[in-house]
């Protein structure tokens, strides 16, 4: 099996990987692309690197039962994708609070209130293969069990569940 953990940047991704149960090797995909230097340049004006997506899909060709966590993981051939959503607002608190630029964290928080995660992985994998985790009030243990029910099959399919477009 293999699953992405995907979201807009801030929404608990890395923290609630980290507090898993499964059997999954869980491969933090933003480290990989920095060890491996899977990328193409450093983007000064966002400060972010250019990722070099088909070398990451390379990289990870052949690797099964494999849960991969990063934004850019939906864009990865997987079986099922997590998308984790938090409301806009709380998710700019978040992006400030470790240290991301102001404009950088609104438009986050933009990003996440159009859904712009959770379209692309919709349309790459399919609205039966998307599996949405509001982490707006949740702790990352309890984020952590939700993904787990999506691996063990005990979840339902939930793109579009979440609305975070009041915040527009």
């Amino acid at each position: 099996m293999r699953v992405a953990v995907t979201g807009t940047p801030g929404t608990g991704k890395t923290t609630a990987t980290e507090h898993l149960e499964t059997a999954l090797d869980v491969v933090h995909l933003n480290d990989v692309i920095k060890e491996e230097e899977l990328y193409t340049e450093r983007d000064e004006a966002r400060d972010s690197l250019v990722v070099d997506v088909d070398a990451v899909r390379e990289y990870l060709d052949g690797v099964d039962d494999v849960l991969v966590e990063s934004h850019l993981a939906h864009y990865l051939d997987v079986d099922v994708v997590v998308v984790l959503r938090c409301e806009p607002a709380a998710l700019e608190d978040r992006l400030s609070e470790r240290g991301e630029p102001e404009a950088k964290a609104r438009e986050n928080a933009e990003s996440e209130a159009l859904d712009g995660v959770l379209i692309q992985a919709v349309e790459n994998h399919g609205r039966e293969h998307v599996y949405e985790v509001d982490t707006t009030d949740r702790t990352p243990e309890g984020v952590a069990r939700e993904i787990d029910a999506v691996v063990a099959g005990e979840r339902e399919p939930s793109a579009g569940d979440v609305d975070f477009t009041g915040y527009l």
